[in-house]
Parts: structure tokens; sequence; C-alpha cells
């Protein structure tokens, strides 16, 4: 697996990450935890070192999840987790919490789950408008002095909020959905901030969570507990539009002799040599293809031809249901 270096920071991890919230029940009916922990040392043996979390993915499961499966490797492998939820004990929420001491809190909580010493990167999961970035990054900065933590990381975040936070404490990450049919960083001036200022971009949701795999249509059925169910973007009638997308990566990979979703994972890093995407999957195979995607080469032209056919479709529904889309620092 190639290496990437997020920005300016000297974190290097592989050039594709493996994002874990999907072992949880955002999907559907979560993983089995032996087979969580086998897919992520799966992930481990063919040279994945950048493993994505949070205390919200559960909550608290997936951190414990992962925990326990890169234990034996810890000297190996990058572990990014986050705060920003309001979450009680019992799991039940009450919105956004920055304040300083809930970040204290949830950070020792995470340690612990984690079974680290330290937080690999530490991001702010959503930005909390009733707490100014500069307290939360003031706030990182010094749990980073304490050794609780190496690296500082926002979701989400505006490239307004980006620069404020980064003025405090400087920003190894930014994290937020970036792909072929959420084009959005590219638009609001995060990317290009993040280029300034020498941050790393961390694409989550590469794939279209699944849509831009080929392995969705209009007829799949989403289990009642999959957030795509209530997503604007999988309504039916968005699908049957938003296949036109699908069709035009399926007719590159077959060019390429690759799959539609090495060809979107490949087109991402083909962007900028800081970005790192990090699918998810809770199977080997799918595993192994989105990994093959890092050896996909595109050339200057089959950029430009990727451009000019994606720029004539124009994507149906929004990203997220209003509620979730209302929680971003856009």
């Amino acid at each position: 697996m190639r290496v990437r270096v997020l920005g300016n920071s000297n974190l290097a991890v592989s050039a594709i990450g493996y994002g874990c919230m999907g072992l949880a029940s955002v999907y559907g009916p979560g993983t089995d935890r032996r087979e969580g922990v086998a897919v992520i040392r799966a992930a481990v043996e063919r040279g994945v070192t950048f493993f994505d979390t949070a205390e919200a993915y559960g909550p608290f499961t997936n951190e414990e999840l992962v925990g326990e499966a890169l234990a034996p490797v810890r000297d190996r492998v990058v572990i990014a987790t986050k705060f920003g939820f309001g979450i009680n004990p019992d799991g039940t929420r009450y919105g956004l919490d920055s304040r300083p001491e809930h970040i204290r809190q949830v950070t020792d909580a995470a340690l612990k789950r984690l079974r680290v010493e330290t937080i690999d990167v530490l991001y702010q999961h959503r930005v909390d408008p009733n707490v100014p970035i500069e307290d939360v990054a003031g706030t990182v900065k010094e749990l980073i002095r304490q050794g609780k933590v190496r690296y500082f990381g926002l979701s989400e975040a505006s490239a307004q909020t980006i620069r404020r936070a980064h003025g405090v404490q400087p920003l190894a990450a930014v994290q937020s959905e970036y792909s072929l049919w959420t084009r959005d960083p590219e638009r609001n001036g995060v990317l290009a901030t993040c280029e300034e200022l020498g941050i790393g971009f961390v694409p989550f949701s590469p794939l279209g969570a699944g849509f831009l795999t080929g392995k969705i249509d209009t007829s799949t059925k989403l289990d009642p507990k999959d957030f795509r169910s209530i997503s604007p973007r999988f309504a039916a009638d968005a699908r049957a539009a938003n296949m036109a997308l699908v069709d035009l990566l399926k007719r590159v990979a077959e060019k390429k002799r690759v799959t539609p979703a090495q060809i979107a994972l490949a087109w991402l890093l083909a962007q900028k040599p800081w970005i790192v995407p990090i699918p998810g999957t809770k199977t080997l195979a799918r595993l192994e293809e989105n990994l093959g995607a890092a050896n996909v080469e595109l050339t200057a032209a089959d950029l430009r031809d990727i451009e000019e056919a994606a720029s004539k479709i124009p994507i149906k529904g929004d990203r997220l249901p209003e509620a979730a889309l209302k929680l971003t620092n856009g």
C-alpha cells in the first residue's frame, strides 16, 4: 500500500484508510464483533494503517471494537476518533456538546475504549455553534501537551472555521463528505483552504454510501434501520436519476478493466496528493476491491473525460436528511 502524508503534519498514513462506521448499525444491522475484528485486522494485513471511528458510532461500541482489533498492532497504525455530540452514558443524545470539560471527559473515555495511551487524530465531529472554535482548539491543544492526543482535526467544518481553529492549534486533517456525487468541498472553499494551510483532507463516504459501487439501483431494498432509507438522495426517483453517474463510472471501469468503485476512489486520489479517502466495508472481498483502487492510474486525459461527462450529470437529492444537514458547518 502506498503512503500519503496529511498536509504539513508529517503524519504518514496508507493512501486509502478504513472507515469503521459501517461496522456499527448505520447501514442496518451492525456487524458481529468477531467479524468486525476480523475485517479490521485483514485491512492491517493488506497495508492499511489509518482507521477512523467515533464515540457516536454505536455509540461507544465502535471504539471498543476498533480498540480490540488494533491492540496487537498498535505500533503500526494511526487511529482517529471524534468528539462533539452530547451523548449520555446510556447512549441517549442531547445534541452537540463541545464544551471544554466535555471534550476532556470524552477523550479520557475514548482512550480507555480504544486501549491506547494516545489518540493519534482527534476530530471535532460537528462544529458546536454554542462553543467558540478557539476554545475547542485550545482544549485539544492542551490535550496534545498532556500526551493524550497527537493531532487535531475537524469534520464538516466551513473554511472560516478551519482558519480560526488552525490559528490556535494547527490542524492535521479536515474530514468531509467528498466524492464524484458530493463535490461541496470544491465549491465552498474547504479544499482550497486545506491546500493553502497545509492540512490533509479525508473524504468520508467516498463511494457515495455505496451508490457509486454500482451495486445499488432503484430496485434495491434498504433496511428501515439503514440511514439511506431516509436520505433524499436514495429516494426512488433520485436513485433513478443518479444512475447516470454510475453508468459513467461503469464505462470508465470497463476500459480500465477495474470496477466502478475503484474508479471512484482512484478519482479522489488523483485530485490531490494529500487526500486520503476512508471507505468502509463489512466484507473481505469489498475491502480488497477498495484497496485495489490505489493501483489504478487515471491519466490526465481520463480525468478530463470524467470531469466533462460528470459536469453534464445533475445529482438529484440532498446528500443527507434535513436534520443531519443542519448539524454541518457549511
